[in-house]
C-alpha cells in the first residue's frame, strides 16, 4: 500500500498556521492531520470548526480531522461544513449504533470516516466497527499532547489489525525515522508526526525518510 505522511498540526506554529500548512504541502505530505480536544476526553483544548474552516483555505491536502472529544455525533456536522475530508471518532466515545449513524451522515457528505482507539484499549474493542470505516487510527501515545515518547505495544496491535483489516492503517504519537521503520513493517501505512515534521530544519527530508 501507498505509504502516505500526515504532518499534525498540533506542532506546527498556530501564528502562521496558514504558511505551516503551505509549507509541508510543498515539502510532499499527502494530508494533513487536525487534533482537536476538548478537555474532556483528553486533558487539552486545541481548536474548533472556525479554524478547519480557514484551514481549509490555506491547502489543498485532504484534512483528517481527529475528534478527540466526548459526544463526536454532536459535533460531526460542523466539522463536514468546515471543511474536513475525513473524520476520526474514539471507539472510546461512540457506540456501534451511533458510528452507524454517523456513517451514513458521512457518507452522504463524501466524507471518509474513521476509527481511533487509545493504547489502552484492546483491539477487540472495534472488531465490530471495521466494517463500518474506511480507516483506523492506532495512537501509539495516550492522545491529549504533542511531543510523547512513542509506546511499543502499538506495534504489536498494529500487526494484528493489518491481518483483519486490508484498507488504510494509520500510526498517531511518537513517530519519526526509527518507530516509522516499525510501523511500517507490521502493516501501518498512514504515518501520522508532529514534532519529527514541524520541528526539522528540512521539512522535506523529515517527510521523505519518514516514507
Amino acid at each position: 500500500m501507498k505509504i502516505m505522511i500526515a504532518p499534525s498540526i498540533l506542532s506546527a506554529d498556530f501564528s502562521k498556521l496558514g504558511a505551516e500548512l503551505r509549507k509541508v504541502e510543498r515539502a510532499g505530505a499527502d494530508l494533513i492531520h487536525v487534533d482537536v480536544m476538548d478537555g474532556h476526553f483528553v486533558p487539552n483544548i486545541t481548536i474548533g470548526p472556525v479554524v478547519v474552516k480557514f484551514m481549509r483555505q490555506s491547502t489543498e491536502l485532504p484534512l483528517d480531522v481527529h475528534l478527540m472529544i466526548q459526544n463526536p455525533a454532536k459535533y460531526v456536522g460542523a466539522f463536514v461544513n468546515a471543511g474536513s475530508d475525513m473524520i476520526t471518532v474514539h471507539i472510546e466515545t461512540v457506540s456501534l449504533k451511533e458510528l452507524q449513524s454517523i456513517a451514513k451522515r458521512l457518507k452522504k457528505s463524501k466524507v471518509m470516516l474513521g476509527i481511533s482507539l487509545n493504547p489502552g484499549t484492546a483491539l477487540a474493542k472495534i472488531k465490530p466497527a471495521l466494517g463500518i470505516v474506511d480507516f483506523v487510527l492506532v495512537m501509539s501515545v495516550n492522545p491529549g499532547f504533542g511531543g510523547q515518547a512513542f509506546i511499543p505495544g502499538a506495534i504489536e496491535k498494529t500487526r494484528q489489525l493489518r491481518a483483519i483489516f486490508a484498507k488504510d492503517i494509520a500510526v498517531d504519537g511518537g513517530i519519526n525515522n526509527s518507530t516509522a521503520k516499525l510501523v511500517k513493517q507490521v502493516g501501518a501505512n498512514v504515518l501520522i508526526a508532529g514534532s519529527y515534521i514541524f520541528g526539522a530544519k528540512n521539512i522535506k527530508q523529515a517527510i521523505d525518510s519518514l516514507r
